[in-house]
């Protein structure tokens, strides 16, 4: 028998706490916020099939189903348009493959993520629980230190903290992030009437990255959920609130309705100096003035947003450094392997880690592993998808590529990329093929790590 201590309760880290609870190892949970309703940040993360095998395979059937019933409608489209709302390459049902309903990808509010992931685990969460160093000991045990003053002892001690973690900056202080020259900016404007109406149909029904001049872009996301305007459930989860929260345990958190989620980026080299401090109304009001030639339908999205869900992001990456000798200290997620948005599979490259350990784990658990054995497998593993996925995702998002520069060079840059789409969007087949690829990276038709 074994302890395993989990420092962070982000979504590797907790999905990572529900396969070990299910398979009866002994597990605890260190997070910094005080309790289950901090943290709650962040709005749509998509889910694919990587993301949706660990589901599956680390919660229990009835919370999976949970899990379901609070994701959005699925995007039909994948879209690349141009500032002036004119369509650059589109891709839909037309060219989609059929695919296996585990396979297919869902978005889901992050907040109400969280949410569910915590149902179930309440008795191996701590909150209020900020880390600040570990010491192995001699006897083979860890021992993780907190900053009120109490410790902590287990068998295995696992950094899920994200990117800031501070077991990784202990265990693996060579392992750098490194800024990519681009700095995002979020918000949320609530779906409604007027703003269903600035949107052609297939922004509406999927996901739209936006291309702007000096490289600026902005993808845009429809949520639309299973519950009315008045955030009442619809048919389907259940007539009525406590009829839904019976069914589904971890919607009694959620508060998540119909919205468009935006993000905006930059290099920052056409940012003011001080937009790392900007919040609220101050930052909606710069992306207005820096998208002044927009199509004043998406001048009108950002401008209806709510302020409040308006904050800038550092975009950052993790560098790939070579593998390290295995000890009872392991990462998993952002602590490891923090990458860009540029492919959307940061999460789910955590939900994958937690479903690879989770496996290994149990395996030591069954006595056909040891502990270091386990943990050197899917460190592994790991290193090798998590890294792909890390230099992939910074070549879609480098605020230093010419993309993002200006003069004649990032002129003619930004109309080759352009017509590239263009022409694409013309090809059946070469569109099939960017489609299948996408998918195949996203974890579909992958039978194991």
């Amino acid at each position: 028998m074994f302890h395993v201590l989990i420092i962070g309760a982000g979504t590797g880290g907790l999905c990572l706490a529900q396969g070990l609870k299910r398979a009866g190892i002994s597990v605890a949970v260190y997070e910094r916020d005080l309790n289950r309703r901090d943290g709650l940040q962040g709005y749509r993360v998509g889910i694919d099939a990587d993301g949706k095998r660990a589901l599956k395979a680390n919660l229990a059937p009835e919370l999976y189903d949970t899990f379901i019933a609070t994701c959005a409608r699925r995007p039909v489209y994948g879209n690349q348009l141009t500032h002036e709302l004119k369509f650059l390459f589109s891709a839909g049902p037309e060219v989609a493959a059929a695919k296996e309903e585990d396979e297919q990808d869902e978005s889901v509010s992050r907040m109400t993520l969280r949410q569910v992931l915590l149902t179930g685990v309440e008795d191996v969460v701590h909150f209020d629980k900020e880390f600040v160093r570990y010491e192995r000991r001699s006897d083979g045990k860890v021992t993780a230190f907190f900053r009120d003053g109490s410790t902590a002892t287990g068998d295995l001690l696992v950094g899920a903290e994200g990117a800031r973690s501070e077991v990784r900056a202990q265990y693996l202080p060579h392992a750098r992030l490194v800024e990519t020259g681009l700095i995002g900016i979020t918000g949320k404007t609530p779906l409604t009437p007027e703003t269903a109406a600035l949107l052609p149909r297939r922004m509406i029904e999927g996901v739209s990255m936006v291309h702007g001049p000096k490289g600026f872009m902005c993808v845009f996301h429809v949520m639309r959920f299973k519950w009315d305007a008045d955030g009442r459930p619809k048919s389907g989860i259940g007539a009525t609130d406590a009829q839904a929260i019976a069914n589904w345990p971890g919607m009694l958190y959620d508060n998540s309705r119909d919205y468009i989620m935006w993000g905006f980026a930059a290099a920052e080299r056409w940012l003011p100096k001080d937009v790392s401090r900007m919040r609220g109304a101050q930052i909606q009001r710069l992306v207005l003035d820096l998208t002044s030639d927009w199509h004043p339908s998406l001048r009108r999205i950002f401008e209806l947003g709510d302020p409040g869900s308006s904050f800038p992001l550092m975009i950052r990456t993790s560098e790939p450094i070579d593998p390290w000798p295995t000890t009872n200290v392991t990462l998993i997620g952002d602590a490891i392997h923090t990458m860009t948005p540029g492919r959307g599979v940061g999460a789910n490259t955590a939900l994958r880690d937690a479903r690879l350990l989770t496996r290994n784990l149990v395996r030591a658990h069954g006595g056909e592993w040891t502990l270091l054995e386990a943990v050197h497998d899917y460190e592994t593993k790991m290193a090798r998808y998590a890294w792909d996925a890390v230099i992939k995702s910074r070549a879609q998002m480098d605020g230093r590529s010419v993309l993002h520069g200006g003069g004649l060079a990032g002129g003619l840059a930004r109309a080759g990329m352009r017509t590239a789409l263009r022409v694409m969007d013309r090809l059946p087949p070469v569109k099939r093929r960017i489609v299948d690829a996408e998918s195949a990276f996203r974890g579909a038709g992958r039978d194991d790590d």
